[in-house]
């Protein structure tokens, strides 16, 4: 530990700041990426400056976030620590190194888009069914005397569920609405092809 202590002291200024930050930085992106594996990192403070020096808790995507700020020092700091002997002038470097932390903030920003997509796309409740037209995938039952079944995409992802109907049967390949949510799997629905007709 002395050693490593005395070889930081003996580098030039700038090299000692490049090692901080990139040091630093990983440290706190490793414990976030442990804590996002086991389920405890739920959430991000954004700092939002549309209005000022604010701070808004999860919500819309923002770029300045406490996980940009991280990972534009991860950047950053590796970038002068891996180049401080290939690029110079030093401030040419921490152009260079400016960049890499704002090409890993873009990096960051558009996998935490995706996630959050997959997130949306993954979660289905059956209640965003209601009033929307499905297609019947197996015949449903007249007056309520089975269960046949629908397919209804719903954020992108197609899904099947349980359909009744209060009307005569409703052959395969016809399209119905979703009047009522009888429970989490089956829903009721119209023929409504039936009723346009009508």
């Amino acid at each position: 530990m002395e050693d490593l202590m005395t070889t930081f002291q003996s580098m030039d200024a700038m090299l000692q700041v490049f090692w901080v930050c990139a040091a630093v930085a990983s440290l706190i992106f490793i414990i976030q990426f442990v804590l996002m594996l086991i389920g405890l990192d739920h959430s991000d403070i954004d700092l939002d400056i549309h209005d000022g020096d604010t701070l808004d808790m999860g919500g819309s995507l923002n770029l300045f976030t406490i996980k940009n700020v991280i990972g534009f020092f991860v950047g950053f700091g590796w970038t002068g620590v891996c180049f401080y002997e290939n690029i110079t002038p030093v401030g040419l470097l921490i152009a260079v190194a400016v960049l890499v932390g704002l090409l890993f903030v873009g990096m960051f920003v558009l996998i935490y888009k995706q996630t959050r997509k997959l997130d949306k796309d993954g979660t289905f409740s059956i209640q965003d069914c209601l009033g929307k037209s499905a297609n019947v995938y197996l015949r449903i039952p007249q007056g309520c005397e089975g269960k046949g079944k629908v397919q209804i995409s719903v954020n992108g992802s197609v899904h099947e569920i349980d359909a009744l109907t209060d009307e005569d049967k409703i052959d395969s390949g016809m399209t119905v609405k979703i009047v009522e949510i009888v429970d989490n799997e089956t829903v009721k629905v119209i023929n409504q092809q039936h009723n346009l007709v009508i």
